[in-house]
């Protein structure tokens, strides 16, 4: 491993087995309903695909982690019971948990195997990642992507567990993906069936030479004849306010914290995630070989390449998010 441990999504078997062969260290999956976070129609993993994927990283030693972080639903418990059972039995290296009961359940029931704290508990301080490591044993915390540098390296420095960041892919402003907007204009929540903006909630419509693209009853954007028509969600909607067309919660744009990989790594972060479960296996290899091109560049010592993943962004633009807080 290259200094720090890479995280890669596969949201489909040939996107694993790209991700493994493009260099990543761990891949991330779920099962094929609605315990995932990424529950859309042609994604995801059988019980029986999980088998063949663990088989295959592993025999090229890369680590499998499966995501099992939406909530349950009251009175059915038994499909995230489930997951977690079919997780220990399928020898998957770890499993990335949000809900409380569900950490309890998996620590109680499955001594063996790893926890690690999905990006959903939203946990950023200290004494929250405390309390999920010495009330479940939890091994590693994904940070939520609200933190700037030097706030994950106090974190690191109070709290005796891994830490896992995002460094490429989309952002979410909504409490890291508990988002209640989608559920407002879909009835479909992202918390509990795993989807935001659903595809069969969305919908296109000719206004004259513009094109209106909708969720459910809401008008996400219109766009003109010479404008990309974007996949309507609603935080990256553009609305009227005070008579101007504008993104008012985000603007489309993608994480690339590849510059920050020497601050990452002096503020003690173990592992960098790239997130993208939903993307196809050519952005998948594209988006992992040049991460590992420039970690392995980053632990011979040498400066981080200046890799073009222009063509990957969303919106054409790139961010550091909140790493770089210029506003602070």
């Amino acid at each position: 491993m290259d200094g720090f441990e890479l995280i890669c999504p596969a949201g489909t078997p040939a996107a694993l087995r790209a991700a493994v062969d493009a260099g990543a260290d761990a891949v991330y999956l779920g099962f094929r309903d609605e315990t995932n976070a990424r529950n859309f129609p042609g994604l995801n993993f059988t019980r029986d695909d999980v088998a063949e994927a663990v088989a295959y990283a592993h025999a090229r030693k890369v680590e499998v982690f499966v995501a099992i972080n939406t909530y349950p639903q009251a009175g059915n418990l038994a499909p995230w019971q489930r997951a977690v059972d079919d997780a220990a039995r399928l020898k998957v290296d770890a499993v990335i948990l949000a809900d409380l009961g569900l950490l309890e359940y998996a620590a109680r029931r499955h001594p063996d195997l790893r926890l690690h704290l999905s990006v959903q508990a939203s946990a950023a301080n200290a004494e929250a990642i405390r309390l999920y490591r010495e009330a479940f044993g939890v091994r590693r915390v994904v940070l939520p992507r609200v933190l700037t540098v030097p706030e994950i390296a106090r974190l690191n420095a109070e709290v005796d567990i891994e830490t896992e960041v995002f460094v490429f892919g989309g952002l979410c402003p909504m409490a890291e993906g508990r988002c209640s907007l989608s559920s407002y204009a879909t009835g479909l929540s992202p918390n509990k069936q795993g989807v935001c903006s659903p595809a069969s909630h969305v919908r296109y419509e000719p206004r004259g030479t513009a094109l209106a693209t909708k969720l459910g009853d809401f008008t996400i954007n219109v766009v003109g004849a010479d404008e990309p028509a974007g996949y309507p969600t609603l935080c990256k909607g553009r609305f009227v306010a005070g008579d101007t067309p504008a993104y008012l919660f985000e603007e489309p744009t993608s994480l690339n914290a590849m510059d920050l990989l020497p601050e990452l790594k002096a503020a003690g972060v173990h592992a960098l995630k790239i997130e993208g479960r939903q993307r196809g296996k050519a952005y998948i290899g594209a988006v992992v070989g040049a991460y590992r091109e420039a970690l392995t560049a980053f632990a011979a010592g040498q400066p981080v390449p200046r890799l073009d993943l222009q063509a990957m962004v969303e919106g054409g633009t790139q961010t550091t998010g909140a790493y770089k807080r210029a506003w602070r």
